[in-house]
C-alpha cells in the first residue's frame, strides 16, 4: 500500500540525514525516524479515510433516495483509495455487495460480497444466506463462523446463522449456535426466546430484530407484504377510532 511505502521511505531517508548531519547514535536515529514514520502513517491514514468516510455517507444518501445504481458507481470510483490504505477496498466491496443484495440482484452481489470486510457483519451475514441458497453448506458455514469471530457482541448474526441452520435440517447445531450467542452478547432475549421455540419444535421468530431482518430476504415477498398490509390495516382502524 502506497501509505506504508511512504511512510517507510520518510523513515530510512529521516535515519540516514540523522546519521549524516546531526548525531552517531543509530538509537537516536532510529527513535526519531520510527516517530517520522508513526506520523505520516497516520496522517496519511486519516486523509484517506475522511475520503473514503464521505464516500459511504453519499452511497448511504443514494440507496436510501432509491439510487443505488448511483451509488455503486460511486463506490466503484472510490476503489482508487486502496491503493493508499488497508482494509479499503475490502469495505467497499462489502458495500457494494450489500447494495446488489438490496436490489435482490443475487448473482451479482456475490463476488462483492466474498472479497468483502469480514467485521462487517451485515455483508457477511448476506453471503452466508448466498451460500446457503446455493446449497454450499460448508462455505455457509465457514461464512458465520467468520462472521461471528469478527462480530461477537453482534445478536443478529447468532439468529441469522441459526435460522438458516434450521432451514437446512441442521436444529441441534442452530440451537448450539443461540446458546454461544447468548453467552457472548450477555443474554440477550432474543435469542433466549428462539431457543425455546427450536427446542420447542417451532420455527424462530425474527421480527424482533425489526426492519434490519427484512433487508435479508429471508421471507418470500408475499409474506412480507401480507405483514405490511396487516400493520397498515391496523393503524388505519386506530385512527378511525
Amino acid at each position: 500500500m502506497l501509505n506504508l511505502l511512504i511512510s517507510i521511505t520518510a523513515s530510512i531517508f529521516t535515519t540516514a540525514l540523522m546519521l549524516r548531519f546531526a548525531t552517531d547514535s543509530t538509537w537516536i536515529a532510529m527513535a526519531v525516524s520510527t516517530l517520522v514514520f508513526l506520523a505520516i502513517f497516520i496522517l496519511i491514514t486519516r486523509v484517506v479515510m475522511k475520503k473514503v468516510g464521505v464516500l459511504m455517507q453519499s452511497a448511504q444518501k443514494d440507496v436510501l433516495a432509491n439510487r443505488g445504481d448511483r451509488a455503486i458507481k460511486s463506490l466503484q470510483e472510490g476503489m482508487k483509495y486502496g491503493t493508499w490504505q488497508f482494509y479499503v477496498k475490502p469495505q467497499i466491496n462489502s458495500q457494494i455487495g450489500s447494495i446488489h443484495y438490496l436490489k435482490r440482484e443475487f448473482n451479482e452481489a456475490l463476488p462483492y460480497l466474498e472479497k468483502g470486510f469480514v467485521r462487517n457483519w451485515v455483508s457477511m451475514a448476506m453471503l452466508g444466506i448466498s451460500y446457503m441458497k446455493k446449497n454450499k453448506r460448508n462455505k455457509m458455514h465457514a461464512t458465520f463462523d467468520k462472521a461471528m469471530t469478527g462480530n461477537r457482541k453482534e445478536p443478529m448474526i447468532y439468529a441469522l446463522y441459526a435460522y438458516c441452520l434450521d432451514q437446512i435440517g441442521e436444529r441441534n447445531k442452530a440451537i448450539e449456535v443461540l446458546q454461544k450467542g447468548i453467552k457472548k452478547t450477555g443474554g440477550d432475549e432474543r435469542l433466549s426466546e428462539n431457543v425455546a421455540l427450536l427446542e420447542a419444535g417451532k420455527k424462530m421468530k425474527m421480527r424482533g430484530f425489526g426492519d434490519a431482518w427484512y433487508q435479508f430476504h429471508l421471507e418470500k415477498q408475499g409474506a412480507i407484504i401480507k405483514k405490511q398490509t396487516k400493520a397498515l390495516t391496523g393503524r388505519r382502524k386506530q385512527v378511525l377510532r
